[in-house]
């Protein structure tokens, strides 16, 4: 058998974006996916392509996150639980909910997201995925004044980093969308930001990344990287088969920091759980709403998609726990009744939960892992997986074809060293 010049780790969005993208350039890939392609954070996520945001580290993020310890119905919640790595994340992460350093972000997110933006409007016109792929943008819709001025304060920032949000009184919401209910006081409109079918889009990529040269082999799990006089030899699968390599590519969502560690590396994220339910448009379910709006109070999305309405979002740091909460899911279902009153009592159509790579300082940790030459991570995306996954493709096929990326300095994974 001959062997790979490059594995992949991790049949996600992100790794299969990186697949995608050293295949464009000739390079012989092999990704390897435990489960099967999307099966996780990329399969299930609300399909929002949202640019330009300040990250999840803010100020006063750190009082929501204790508080929720005793309020199981808060949109970011920390499940009371012994996690020694938890807690010391949680610290790491605490000090840096400042005002520098949602600024320090910014300058090299809202860059990038501009980039994502483009990229993905590129992909989808040289490839033509069918995926729902919608260029109309969202509304974040408040229900409170505090709502209101928190999405005026985040508009701003954006403006000032060359975004362009609109504001929305609630008459001028309910006149663009029809079925949103009287209780949003008000919003705001942003126009960079594309919606689509997570899953579709994701399975439409790694189809053309075969067609391409990729060879994909699902059902088959990496227990660690081989190293060897300092420079990446190949990978070991759980089944015991080595497989020889020039380069690997870490891109495993929050398991990235376990495989990692096991090469020597430090990679702080943490798991963090987010929901969907889905109901089909029609009687008992969802009204044929044509709008994606986020409920600020909530951090729930409502996006329209074939045949239904996905409801999805919050943020559980329960560690590696799939296990479905009900009183997680009806914070969705209710949310989603916020903001659509029609919304009917039937039963979903899907209810699912997924693990987003949360990296502690809110940035992406991408590039090459310092002291092993070949091995690159690519995690830490936390809930710009999608958003982030193409682009980030794009820089990762750069640096390992000897291009170059001068954007990967700011992800660099050894700024934790």
């Amino acid at each position: 058998m001959s062997t790979p010049r490059v594995v992949v780790v991790g049949g996600g969005v992100i790794g299969v974006s990186c697949a995608y993208f050293l295949a464009k350039r000739g390079i012989e890939v092999q990704l390897f996916e435990r489960d099967r392609i999307a099966a996780g954070a990329s399969r299930g996520n609300g399909g929002v392509v949202s640019a330009g945001h300040p990250p999840f580290n803010r100020p006063g993020r750190m009082r929501q996150l204790m508080a929720s310890v005793l309020d199981s119905t808060s949109p970011a919640y920390v499940p009371p639980r012994w996690s020694p790595s938890l807690w010391k994340w949680l610290r790491e992460f605490a000090d840096r909910c400042t005002e520098e350093h949602v600024e320090a972000c910014m300058r090299v997110m809202a860059p990038l997201g501009k980039d994502a933006l483009a990229l993905f409007d590129a992909l989808m016109s040289e490839e033509g995925f069918d995926c729902g792929y919608s260029p109309k943008g969202y509304f974040e819709v408040c229900t409170t004044d505090a709502g209101i001025q928190r999405g005026k304060d985040e508009a701003s920032i954006l403006e000032r980093f060359g975004y362009h949000p609109e504001r929305a009184t609630g008459e001028e919401l309910r006149r663009e969308e029809p079925a949103f209910g009287p209780k949003l006081l008000g919003g705001i409109y942003y126009p960079e930001a594309r919606t689509l079918d997570p899953i579709r889009f994701v399975s439409a990529l790694s189809k053309r990344a075969v067609e391409l040269g990729v060879d994909i082999r699902e059902g088959v799990g990496v227990s660690g990287v081989s190293i060897v006089s300092g420079r990446v030899a190949g990978v070991r699968t759980l089944e015991g088969e080595v497989v020889g390599a020039d380069a690997v590519v870490l891109a495993t969502g929050p398991f990235s920091a376990r495989l990692a560690r096991k090469a020597g590396a430090r990679v702080p994220v943490q798991p963090g759980k987010g929901y969907h339910r889905d109901y089909a448009v029609g009687p008992g379910g969802a009204p044929p709403i044509g709008a994606s709006c986020v409920l600020s109070e909530a951090a729930v999305f409502c996006v329209p998609m074939e045949g239904r309405v996905r409801f999805a979002g919050t943020m559980e740091f329960a560690g590696v726990d799939r296990k479905l909460r009900p009183l997680r899911l009806e914070q969705l279902t209710l949310a989603g009744r916020t903001c659509f009153p029609e919304l009917g009592y039937g039963k979903p159509t899907s209810e699912w939960c997924g693990l987003r790579p949360m990296s502690v300082d809110g940035l992406p940790i991408i590039g090459p892992l310092g002291g092993v030459e070949g091995l690159t991570v690519a995690t830490g995306h936390g809930m710009l997986g999608l958003t982030l996954g193409p682009v980030t493709g794009e820089m990762v096929a750069r640096h390992i074809s000897g291009e170059g990326d001068s954007r990967l300095a700011a992800f660099s994974p050894n700024r934790f060293h």
